[in-house]
């Protein structure tokens, strides 16, 4: 490589060569820090400890300097050492690729300290290599249409969907969700619910098609099935009027993705005593396992069949982190926000984008009814994998017993 070279975040990409990846620590990425306010970084980076990235073309050490992010070469003063290869680091480069993605796929190798790390650094990543800032509640100013502070819990009525449709579009914009109250009826809520119930007794561990976990006392138990699009009065979902509204509510002309296909029309039940697997799922961003770059802005709907409160197992969500970055973290972690509760009761439709932080913590009660809810999912016209896959949730099925590994125990 001549001295002259220029090396952009682009060229990297495909250039994947031991010149490149050094031009970009030496040259690139220092220069695109030093334009930036980095400050909220180097903060949270100085709590984490410094993460050294090695790969077959080098390593770097990315440390905070008190008021920046700093580069390093080598790796011997970082707390957390991995190893990836440089598909995977160009993965990250492009926002296409995750830390979570490279764990469930056994992608990285934990040279020194704890690969949660990782995951932890993300977010600062994320603002070094493509500029998204990290979520800073004080920094962020969510409005209504009329110019007052937004009322995160704010319920709209299907009336007010269908005439002022702008209102919940600037809402659905600024906080990232909102909530459609009583947007199907009993009676079709309760056809819907036995569809539901018809896939849980077809439901097998280890068809490739569903996501279990288990209790305390080892008994395997169902959280998710993903080919809801069998059921023609699931799939005909995707045609009824009152959710094509509520998909025009979305920045871009979204259609449904995947439909006909797994995870085209999905089934998920929340469980209580759940204490191996994907069922209570951290605070977490949809396209946490790739494919932001490529496929974002996507929004998921959320029918609910039945109480959505905190004794069922109720969603919460991070108002305005759509536009920002947050960690991955448990909804117990000491440093976990408290986020705003979705209030949904039956019949009721939330939407939410993908990239906005929400969590799914466990029921609060033992008793019952939990909450169990049809989710449906919209983007680009033309969805992409980065490495040709199918679906970048398929990295989370395979095992023989179905069982889906939670992040902490991978």
């Amino acid at each position: 490589m001549t001295g002259d070279t220029i090396l952009t975040l682009e060229t990297i990409i495909t250039l994947k060569t031991m010149d490149a990846f050094i031009h970009f620590h030496e040259i690139d990425l220092p220069e695109r820090l030093s334009r930036g306010d980095y400050a909220l970084c180097a903060r949270e980076a100085s709590r984490i400890g410094a993460l050294a990235i090695r790969t077959p073309a080098g390593a770097y050490t990315y440390r905070s300097n008190g008021e920046s992010i700093e580069i390093v070469a080598g790796d011997a003063e970082a707390r957390s050492v991995i190893g990836i290869d440089l598909d995977s680091f160009s993965g990250l480069v492009r926002d296409v690729d995750t830390p979570i993605a490279m764990l469930y796929s056994s992608r990285v190798e934990a040279v020194r300290g704890n690969p949660m790390r990782f995951i932890r650094w993300e977010p600062i990543l994320r603002a070094m290599f493509h500029g998204r800032p990290l979520y800073d509640p004080s920094q962020l100013s969510l409005l209504n249409k009329s110019g007052d502070p937004l009322d995160a819990q704010q319920k709209f009525t299907l009336e007010e969907l269908l005439e002022t449709p702008d209102e919940l579009a600037h809402f659905l914009k600024t906080a990232g969700f909102l909530m459609v109250g009583e947007v199907f009826s009993s009676e079709e809520v309760d056809e819907l619910f036995a569809a539901a119930q018809r896939l849980e007794r077809e439901a097998v561990e280890g068809d490739g098609s569903s996501w279990w976990g288990r209790d305390s006392s080892g008994e395997a138990i169902l959280t998710r099935v993903l080919r809801g699009a069998e059921i023609p009065s699931l799939d005909s979902l995707h045609d009824d009027a009152r959710i094509m509204a509520l998909v025009s509510l979305a920045e871009i002309a979204a259609v449904a993705n995947h439909r006909n296909e797994l995870d085209g029309t999905t089934v998920l039940w929340k469980r209580p005593d759940i204490k191996e697997g994907l069922a209570d799922l951290p605070w977490h961003r949809d396209c946490g396992l790739g494919g932001h770059a490529d496929n974002c802005p996507m929004f998921i709907l959320t029918i609910c069949l039945n109480d959505g409160s905190a004794e069922a197992g109720q969603l919460r969500v991070l108002p305005g982190s759509h536009l920002t970055s947050f960690p991955f973290v448990e909804n117990d972690d000491p440093e976990a926000p408290l986020g705003v509760a979705v209030q949904a009761r039956k019949g009721d439709v939330s939407v939410h984008y993908s990239d906005v932080m929400h969590v799914s913590p466990p029921p609060t009660s033992t008793d019952g009814p939990f909450r169990v809810s049809i989710l449906l999912t919209y983007g680009p016209e033309k969805t992409l994998h980065h490495t040709g896959g199918r679906h970048y949730n398929d990295a989370l099925l395979g095992a023989d017993d179905g069982q889906v590994k939670h992040l902490r125990d991978i």
